[in-house]
């Protein structure tokens, strides 16, 4: 006796699938941002030199114009027992050409496939996100500069006897590498986010309805 086809059943999906696909989104995601802070960290690289070749021109271009040494005092502050100090404008300067070196990199590589503000709508927050980073990188070489930091780099070893044993070359680039992390965490999230794009939900077509009846 032949026995009737049952029905067909319609096959609910996984209760997994949903997580499954939550979770290689989220892998896909950490992966880009792995990405991008490689990316970011090569162009930071290259923004080191470059602000490290201006930190050398500007210390060399104070001493054989003015005769003016990098521990030399720019300005006290208020009768204080602190002061300003040539190595402050050799870094500033320094900061300022890196900066804009590294925003036109990172904004035509690094984050090349993120819708972008005009070049000085993003510039400005850039800088404000590399001033946050200058701060701490401040913070750091004038501690490395200092005899008396207890982080203060030996005279016995960088005693300014070569370029290679020159202090504030050394002080300048290890306080640029403490302050990239900073400097990537706010330009991912604010720099170079995503703007947000407002959704305006589509109103349905009103129903006409029959005078007649």
């Amino acid at each position: 006796m032949d026995q009737s086809a049952s029905p067909a059943v319609d096959a609910a999906p996984p209760a997994d699938s949903e997580a499954g696909s939550t979770k290689r989104f989220s892998t896909v995601r950490m992966l880009n941002g792995v990405r991008q802070f490689i990316m970011f960290g090569l162009v930071g690289g290259s923004g080191t030199l470059v602000n490290l070749a201006v930190t050398y021109l500007s210390k060399k271009s104070a001493e054989l114009g003015w005769g003016i040494h990098e521990n030399d005092i720019f300005f006290n502050l208020f009768g204080t027992e602190f002061n300003v100090r040539w190595y402050h404008i050799f870094a500033t300067i320094a900061f300022l050409v890196a900066n804009t070196w590294n925003y036109q990199l990172n904004r035509s590589w690094t984050f090349k496939g993120v819708p972008k503000r005009s070049w000085l709508r993003g510039f400005f927050p850039f800088l404000a996100t590399g001033l946050v980073a200058y701060v701490v990188s401040l913070v750091v070489l004038t501690l490395l500069m200092n005899p008396t930091s207890p982080i203060g780099l030996p005279d016995s070893v960088f005693d300014n006897s070569t370029g290679f044993r020159t202090k504030f070359y050394w002080a300048q680039a290890i306080s640029i590498v403490v302050a990239m992390p900073v400097n990537f965490i706010i330009n991912k999230l604010w720099t170079f986010a995503k703007p947000k794009v407002k959704v305006v939900a589509e109103q349905p077509p009103q129903e006409q309805t029959d005078s007649a009846k």
